[in-house]
């Protein structure tokens, strides 16, 4: 069974996403038969490399008066999943050189590491994920060649990568993260429950899913 995730860097929903998933194929019988790959998806690719304004202020921007309970909601989700997600201190950026280094991760089976690295820096530590520092400094962490990812941020390296898996996403009607592609099926959420996840990774999903409304303009 191959899965396809489209997610981004600065989506909230993509980090609880990722932990559900992750317990559900900690919970499914037979692991080794299930390939996740991760797609790039740039939700905010005209944001530059400095940060401005924190998640929680744009949100105020979007939501107004409504931003403090839906900021709330976000932090409460993340929290029942053991995510500390700091709106507040978190600060959109561009993310096509983290998403180029997930390529980078991917080819060499450490994928999976590499996005957990990027949300929680920037989810949980606030940090600038468009800084070549940053990003180096996450992929020693991910356990991947320092020279490898130097040259890859000086480069162009990947691009094409990321950008075919916009047209990807189009192809398949993605208008928002994280959504799942499971062996080329439609597109589901990816925040639904864990049990829901592992009923789906088991036993497929016998009827179409169109893709659903992003829960909040964050993802």
């Amino acid at each position: 069974m191959k899965v396809e995730i489209y997610a981004d860097v600065l989506c909230p929903w993509c980090y609880i996403g990722k932990r559900r998933l992750t317990a559900a194929l900690d919970n499914i019988a037979d692991r080794a038969r299930v390939e996740i790959i991760w797609r790039s998806y740039e939700l905010a690719p005209e944001e530059g490399r400095i940060p401005g304004t924190t998640a929680a202020e744009a949100m105020a921007g979007w939501w107004g008066d409504q931003a403090p309970i839906r900021v709330a909601r976000i932090q409460a989700v993340g929290a029942a999943e053991g995510l500390e997600l700091n709106l507040h201190l978190a600060r959109p950026v561009n993310t096509f050189d983290a998403h180029r280094l997930c390529h980078l991760a991917a080819g060499r089976g450490r994928a999976d590491q590499m996005m957990e690295c990027l949300l929680r820096a920037y989810h949980t530590e606030g940090l600038n994920v468009a800084d070549s520092r940053v990003l180096q400094r996450l992929g020693a962490e991910a356990c991947l060649d320092a020279d490898q990812v130097r040259a890859v941020l000086a480069g162009d390296d990947y691009a094409e990568e990321v950008r075919a898996d916009r047209c990807r996403a189009a192809e398949h009607g993605i208008t928002g993260v994280p959504s799942l592609v499971i062996d080329g099926r439609p597109p589901i959420s990816g925040v639904q429950p864990a049990a829901e996840l592992r009923r789906l990774l088991e036993h497929g999903s016998p009827r179409p899913h169109g893709v659903p409304a992003t829960p909040d303009r964050t993802g």
